[in-house]
């Protein structure tokens, strides 16, 4: 288990930007990793927006693709987020798998931060 650690949630109206940050350990602890961006809101189960992989290659999910993107900067994951619309409400998680393989699927995942809440209002 390694500590992820988000920030950057916020209420905003539709069609606003957010920028969610996921600060991951020492980079030195892992050699070969993926970090994804889940999401889930109430009542709806987790689902994946998007993951880089330490070669720079991401993965975005339908739902987010040309409006979000991710982005690293050794150590730290972004999740750009623009023309925000309210089904995007929900709590956001960060997660990382110690391999370059670049999964959507919530359950591939070791370790999770805590989660930021973001909320869309329209």
């Amino acid at each position: 288990q390694v500590g992820l650690a988000e920030s950057g949630g916020g209420s905003v109206q539709a069609g606003d930007s957010l920028k969610l940050t996921c600060v991951l350990p020492p980079a030195e602890t892992l050699r070969y990793y993926s970090v994804a961006w889940f999401r889930q809101s109430p009542g709806k189960e987790r689902e994946g927006v998007a993951v880089i992989n330490q070669f720079a290659r991401v993965n975005i999910a339908d739902s987010a693709k040309g409006r979000f993107t991710i982005s690293q900067d050794w150590g730290t994951v972004y999740l750009q987020m623009n023309n925000l619309k309210p089904e995007d409400t929900g709590t956001y998680y960060c997660a990382c798998r110690p391999d370059g393989s670049m999964p959507l699927a919530p359950t591939s995942y070791t370790s999770w931060g805590q989660g930021t809440r973001v909320t869309v209002s329209s």
